[in-house]
């Protein structure tokens, strides 16, 4: 685990300033660098020591069985797993005969540098051999916002203090040797070398290979190419093998001199392409990167993320720790995002093999509204890949005995591949997220023309979903039931809230799509009559309520189960999934993560202000947050309720998951979900953002540590900027001219706001809040009041 305070406080950098050897695996992933096309890990440039090497590209898997203790009808057969691909991060240095190696010789000092302005990965060394010669290094890396095939790097090595022979190697290696990540010897057999070699190509600075996937069939090109500056004299040969290519740079240096080495690298795979199509695409990309050179790469990946701060920063005064946290979450969000362009984006993003690289609800519920309202066109590209998987997702239907469209819960390229049903096929909730999500984009935006070619089929099949999977009891009212919620620890359950309640969104959000667009949806099948059997079932959606206890209940008959006995649970019994059988969990009342009180953040229109308090208390009360996608949640709901101080500290709880490694996984990857999430606990919890039947409103309140929260987000192709002191927000423009008119609500009261205009509103006293929701015992978020 990352000891508290790691890495310093500092508002636009992740600074690490000495090597922790036990801690490689997790700063690999914190230092991660990804356009959301590519992803790189943090290792050490020469590669060894590492904790778990790793490069990406999305989408790019093998098949691989997937093991089931006993089979079933509709159980999938294959699984798919994200493969480290061709690794160009490799530069190792020879200080005359010794390699340069931190484990050995004298390490003087140590530092890496994440820019989150800059989008650059700094390292600055100065080591000493073992026989005395010492160097300086310095490297930068980055993985282009701009040119999306293109990774850079820069290595610069200087001698401190007497003539010195240098020796760079600069590798491309495929099939690297990786630690175990499966016990199954099945699965570990088809990782284990998962690249065939097509084509080696040799050239004097570089080179290209080609390789294939076994069972997948993916080609992919790597291709790498090296400018060099040296004083003097120096020798450039470059090697290969149909897994690595070795270019090697040698020169004797003294002091005051400097070798330096610019590689440019590129990558391309395609399930379509041919080898010799692959294979230029990649020279193509690497023709253009050349033509602008180390420096043109970095002043474009700066203006790139200057423009993205501009209307995407939030700025929290009082809380360094967590300013500091929510752009490293905006950073790895983007990273996720940016360039994916009809990828998907996994749970890990492109930093990690966690989940074997799969996405899952977390990318519709979590990650897409942090890019809805910062980075539109990112959030409609992944609908636009899940709207390509269609098909998958109706054969998926036909399989279960259902219509519509059952998309899966984990995937990567649009099958299922969970083998354990009762948290993956009943997590039916996903159908109606990727709805939501649809929903939200184009209410944010205004583009009817992506809800005509994308956003309607979605909602017609996930509509269609929701009809067949649910029925009209003997009294009239509608069941959704053998379903597992967002909470894992409860499943195979009889009307889930979450899923009821956005199943019913889901359902009346197709019916306008349908008056909207009729003749598309005369297209897709649709008549009056499926529309009006939408609207039957949307009406008639039963809510499980317990009138004795006066909460509703997070599925029919939660509220008599068990409770949990959490006095006893000692501190390393938790996570609960690793330490308890599932049906002892699935017979009680425990909450893995937020699920009522999720329904009471997305579906807020269908709760009352005195329901949500209520609910919020018991619930609370009963949620271990095993997940990460659960404090930032519970931050939203304590700041609705009124218990700010809660919110602030489940905030930062979302906010410093892998910077503090709060779940100790953040070795296999950032946890994406809940560093977008921090995002969401700050503008819809403490900015109190909502967006309700397509009006926006804001409810703000701080917590007595935060003096000011501002934030920046797009609505209908304006910039909207708000400004949260402790007493009043002021709401402005910040384009649109004089004729630009936003209409929102501030506490329930109308107010436009123009660009010529900006309006201030004081913010009126709460309601007194009642007491403080108690959490499982051992289980509340660590109070930021008192840092």
């Amino acid at each position: 685990m990352i000891r508290e305070r790691a890495y310093p406080v500092d508002p636009w950098h992740i600074r690490e300033t000495r090597l922790d050897l036990d801690l490689l695996a997790q700063s690999e992933s914190v230092f991660a660098l990804s356009n959301g096309h590519i992803g790189i890990r943090g290792n050490l440039d020469e590669g060894e020591p590492h904790g778990l090497p790793g490069s990406y590209l999305n989408s790019f898997y093998e098949l691989r069985p997937l093991p089931h203790a006993e089979g079933g009808y509709g159980f999938p057969e294959s699984g798919q797993t994200m493969v480290n691909i061709t690794n160009a991060k490799l530069m190792r240095l020879l200080v005359d005969d010794e390699p340069f190696d931190v484990r050995y010789g004298e390490l003087l000092s140590h530092e890496r540098c994440l820019d989150m302005r800059a989008g650059t990965l700094e390292r600055v060394v100065e080591w000493v051999s073992p026989s005395g010669k010492g160097v300086r290094v310095r490297t930068v890396r980055l993985v282009s916002f701009t040119q999306r095939a293109v990774v850079a790097f820069l290595y610069e090595v200087e001698p401190l203090h007497e003539s010195t022979r240098l020796i760079l190697q600069s590798e491309l290696v495929a099939n690297e040797q990786l630690p175990p990540m499966s016990k199954d010897p099945r699965v570990a057999a088809v990782l284990d070398r998962p690249l065939q070699a097509e084509e080696m190509l040799e050239q004097p600075t570089g080179g290209i290979l080609v390789h294939r996937t076994k069972a997948s069939d993916l080609r992919m090109a790597a291709a790498m190419e090296h400018l060099v500056e040296t004083p003097g004299r120096h020798a450039i040969t470059t090697e290969g093998h149909p897994d690595w290519l070795r270019t090697t740079v040698a020169c004797r240096l003294e002091p005051g001199q400097k070798l330096r080495v610019v590689k440019l690298a590129a990558y391309g795979w395609s399930s379509m392409r041919s080898l010799p199509a692959l294979r230029d695409q990649v020279g193509a990309a690497l023709a253009s990167a050349r033509l602008d050179g180390w420096d043109g790469l970095v002043q474009q990946q700066s203006d790139y993320l200057d423009a993205f701060w501009d209307h995407s920063d939030v700025k929290v005064e009082g809380d360094p720790e967590v300013q500091q946290a929510v752009r490293f979450g905006l950073f790895h969000t983007l990273q996720a995002g940016a360039r994916a362009e009809k990828r998907p984006i996994g749970s890990k993003g492109l930093t990690g093999p966690g989940y074997d690289g799969h996405t899952f609800w977390d990318a519709e519920t979590f990650v897409l509204p942090a890019l809805t309202y910062t980075q539109p066109s990112a959030a409609a590209d992944v609908l636009r890949w899940r709207h390509s998987t269609l098909d998958l997702a109706r054969e998926r239907a036909q399989t279960l005995g259902l219509q519509g469209a059952a998309f899966p819960w984990r995937t990567i390229r649009g099958q299922e591949c969970s083998g354990y049903w009762p948290a993956g096929t009943a997590g039916f909730h996903i159908a109606a997220d990727i709805a939501d999500a649809v929903r939200r984009y184009v209410q944010a935006t205004g583009d009817y023309d992506f809800e005509r070619e994308v956003g309607l089929e979605l909602l017609v099949e996930t509509a269609r979903l929701w009809r067949s999977l649910g029925h009209h009891d003997r009294h009239g009212r509608f069941h959704i039931d053998g379903v597992t919620g967002p909470d894992e620890y409860t499943a195979v359950v009889n009307d889930n809230i979450y899923t009821n309640l956005m199943a019913q969104q889901n359902l009346m959000t197709a019916v306008e799509a349908c008056k909207r667009h009729p003749d598309l949806a005369r297209g897709l099948g649709v008549d009056d009559e499926e529309t009006a059997s939408w609207r039957d079932a949307a009406a008639a959606v039963h809510i499980p309520y317990d009138k004795e206890l006066g909460v509703h209940q997070q599925c029919e008959g939660f509220t008599r189960l068990q409770e949990w006995d959490f006095e006893n649970t000692p501190p390393e019994g938790y996570p609960l999934l690793l330490n308890f059988p599932y049906f002892d969990l699935y017979r009680k009342q425990v909450v893995k993560q937020a699920d009522l009180v999720m329904a009471m953040y997305i579906r807020g229109d269908a709760f009352t202000p005195e329901e949500k308090a209520r609910n919020f208390a018991y619930y609370d009360a009963r949620t271990v947050r095993d997940s990460s996608l659960s404090a930032c949640i519970q931050a939203v709901m304590a700041a609705e309720t009124g218990h700010l101080e809660l919110a602030h500290d489940y905030l930062g709880e979302a906010a410093l998951m892998d910077l503090h490694d709060l779940h100790r996984n953040a070795r296999d990857g950032v946890h994406v979900a809940s560093l977008a999430g921090s995002w969401i606990a700050l503008v819809a919890g403490l900015g109190g953002m909502r967006d309700f039947n397509g009006q926006l409103s804001f409810a703000p309140r701080l917590p007595t540590r935060i003096n000011n929260l501002e934030f920046s987000l797009l609505w209908r192709g304006l910039r909207l900027r708000v400004n949260v002191t402790s007493d009043e927000v002021t709401y402005s423009l910040r384009n649109g001219g004089g004729q630009a008119r936003l209409t929102l609500l501030h506490h329930g009261k109308e107010l436009e706001v123009t660009q010529v205009r900006p309006v201030t509103m004081p913010i009126p006293s709460a309601a007194p809040a009642g007491p403080a929701p108690a959490q499982p015992y051992g289980r509340a978020p660590v109070r930021r009041a008192v840092h």
